[in-house]
């Protein structure tokens, strides 16, 4: 990819005289969509960023947010996200890994102490070989670096949709905690500060990763844009996590940038720009570990486990000797000035020097056609209920995801109470004695379905994991993944999936502290659904919360939703067995909906509680049984075990009257049946009924783990 005709023209004006090859390529790389967002800023106005306790907006490495408290400690979470979709393609496992240590430098960056991972993960069919293949590779690229750098995988999705074949979405979010003490950010502070690179030696690998992500992939991808994929070393990114924590608790930061998109260039310059500064970099004095490197090279090399500092002038020395017990390179690279010109020299010669905002903020925007999504006509396949549940309930889609997150380490930092699996993950935060539940994910079915509804549906499913945890939403960070943007179908998808996320986090009042944008999502196969992948976080006083598992000893009820007619846009059985419909209703009032259901689930006497989403009420009630405890549940229809309304819970309680008084005047409340102590599923539905042991239910779930 090369800078365009009229970028050239703009740049050339800026400058007075033609660019450089090392100012060419980096105009390249941070005006490219990857970094400007060229497409979809002019979108993202729509979000709420602010609230009471928002302490960083986005625009930084990471979002910060306080958990709220009455004794008036401050503890912060810093909360990021990001993709690394078509590194992944090219490279499963270091494309994936990669990806891992990026967004936990983005924490590092904020003075936070990266505690959680997320990982929302996307591919072809599950059937075919080459989609096995990057699934495979992924995972094991993400339990590699995320196990060996010692920060446990605690949530996430997966989902395999046919959109994907050929460009398969890898979205990592990383949570950390820090404090007003400890906070930092990246807006450079002072001229005449020096600017640091800690980490590993620079080198070539990872040229030009910020412009082959803002391209659609070639099918010659996988051998041609090899150059442009990372290559991660976990071990060190553990001493660099380390060495950080000192940094910061020493107070030798005056503000920080991870190395990611664009390299040196990209960090630095955008550093220093956000404190209304410029910088005078030698790019000889960078260490390097491979010989003859250029300046071109050093400055746009995306290189893994680096950071850049700045640093007060006598603090220079004590960086350097932290940084070595920890056996990492520091180079005193440069300083910060004040006539806000990005200047880099290479061996006595410039070759760089620009304004610094307008190499951050000068690509203009693109003001790109979009068509509106069609709405869907009901058109239901007939429907046997035996076949539909075992279709729906044995696809890799809702099968269980076990395989996936045991090769996670997700104990390591002892504070995970509510490990994988579950609805949310609950993690302790012992500082504050709150818990802090996690949820993570998106389904491609629901956006290609309904692309606005199907967004405002990932945001209540997300809310509603955290609130069957008895948590509340805090805040999110999102990764807005779509096609190609100059196909006005394409951008007309993308732009509903933002507004759809955007308006229920409004409703929620859940802010949007920080996010990701991935573009040019688009082969020979096709583009991508429209992909919105949220990862949200809410407490809760404390940090125990009711299992999914069922007890056996309780009433079934479902709460919340709506009393429409049961509709099946958007679901998992017409994916499987063909056929269209509207996508369901969402709740009038999801705010007071959330609250309730996060009040019932810390009730006493709530035995279970488990969300109903994807793959229905079917999926919920074969995911809660076990051989100690099954179901006798009726249905009015065999429609309703399959529609995958979001904003409902079903809840295992041993007083139904307090759950019914609880959503009196909120949401409905319908009694399922009873569970019951014999390990099976019964259910009668209309004038259909089936049953299955637990046994049987587990075969059928367990199909991921069967063919791996």
């Amino acid at each position: 990819m090369s800078l365009s005709d009229p970028d050239r023209e703009l740049v050339t004006d800026h400058l007075g005289r033609e660019p450089t090859q090392a100012e060419q390529a980096l105009f390249e790389n941070l005006w490219s969509e990857h970094c400007a967002y060229r497409s979809s800023r002019p979108l993202l106005g729509a979000f709420e960023t602010d609230g009471e306790n928002v302490i960083v907006p986005p625009g930084d490495d990471a979002g910060v947010v306080a958990i709220p408290s009455e004794d008036g400690e401050d503890t912060y979470i810093a909360m990021g996200i990001e993709s690394h979709n078509h590194p992944s393609y090219v490279d499963p496992f270091d494309g994936a890994a990669t990806g891992v240590g990026g967004i936990v430098r983005d924490i590092l960056s904020m003075g936070a102490y990266p505690i959680a991972l997320t990982d929302s993960l996307y591919f072809g069919d599950f059937e075919r070989e080459y989609p096995r293949y990057l699934f495979e590779g992924v995972v094991e690229g993400i339990s590699h670096y995320g196990n060996s750098i010692g920060v446990p995988t605690v949530a996430g999705s997966v989902a395999f949709h046919d959109g994907y074949e050929g460009n398969p979405l890898v979205n990592v979010a990383c949570v950390g905690l820090t404090d007003s003490d400890r906070l930092v950010t990246a807006e450079a502070q002072e001229p005449g500060n020096k600017l640091v690179l800690v980490g590993r030696e620079t080198g070539r690998d990872g040229m030009g990763g910020a412009s082959f992500a803002s391209e659609d992939l070639a099918e010659d991808a996988e051998t041609e844009d090899r150059p442009a994929v990372q290559v991660g070393d976990p071990y060190s990114e553990k001493l660099l996590i380390e060495c950080n924590e000192q940094l910061i608790d020493e107070d030798l930061i005056e503000s920080a940038r991870d190395l990611g998109a664009a390299g040196l260039g990209g960090a630095s310059s955008e550093l220093v720009a956000k404190g209304g500064l410029g910088a005078a970099i030698e790019l000889e004095r960078v260490h390097q570990r491979e010989p003859g490197m250029n300046g071109t090279e050093i400055l746009l090399s995306e290189s893994q486990e680096r950071m850049v500092y700045e640093v007060r002038p006598d603090d220079v020395d004590r960086v350097s000797e932290i940084a070595e017990r920890y056996d990492l390179q520091a180079s005193l690279i440069g300083e910060t000035t004040e006539d806000g010109i990005y200047h880099c020299t290479f061996e006595g010669e410039t070759v760089v020097e620009a304004d610094a905002e307008f190499l951050g903020e000068g690509a203009p925007m693109n003001d790109l056609d979009h068509v509106e999504p069609a709405q869907p006509e009901r058109d239901l396949p007939e429907l046997d209920l035996e076949t539909a549940f075992e279709t729906v309930v044995g696809s890799p889609n809702t099968a269980s995801k076990r395989w996936v997150y045991r090769q996670y380490d997700h104990e390591v930092q002892v504070r995970t109470a509510t490990p994988p699996g579950d609805d949310a993950a609950v993690l302790s935060i012992r500082k504050a004695e709150q818990g802090l539940a996690i949820s993570a994910g998106a389904d491609p079915n629901w956006t290609a379905a309904a692309p606005y509804e199907g967004a405002r549906a990932v945001g209540l499913e997300n809310a509603t994991n955290i609130a069957a945890k008895g948590a509340t939403p805090l805040a999110a960070v999102d990764c807005l993944n779509g096609g190609n943007p100059e196909k006005s179908d394409v951008y007309g998808g993308f732009k509903a999936i933002v507004d759809g996320l955007a308006d229920i986090c409004s409703t929620l009042e859940t802010p949007v502290v920080g996010g990701n944008v991935s573009l040019y999502n688009d082969s020979v196969e096709g583009p991508i659904p429209p992909t919105p992948t949220l990862t949200m976080v809410g407490t809760k006083d404390g940090y125990d919360a009711p299992p999914m598992a069922l007890s056996g000893d309780g009433t079934l009820l479902l709460v919340g939703g709506t009393d429409d007619e049961p509709a099946l846009g958007g679901s998992e059985l017409l994916a499987q067995l063909g056929g269209s419909d509207r996508f369901p209703e969402l709740p009038a009032d999801p705010a007071e909906l959330i609250e309730t259901i996060a009040k019932v689930a810390d009730f006493e006497s709530t035995l279970a509680t488990h969300d109903v989403s994807h793959g229905g009420l079917a999926v919920t009630l074969a995911e809660m049984v076990s051989d100690d405890a099954g179901v006798d549940v009726t249905v009015e229809s065999p429609i309703a075990l399959f529609d995958e309304q979001p904003g409902r819970v079903v809840v295992e309680t041993t007083d139904p009257e307090a759950v019914r008084e609880a959503f009196d005047g909120v949401a409905p409340v319908q009694e399922l049946g009873e569970a019951t102590s014999d390990g099976t599923l019964s259910i009668a539905a209309g004038e259909a009924s089936l049953a299955a042991d637990a046994a049987d239910v587990a075969e059928l779930r367990g199909v991921i783990e069967e063919e791996l």
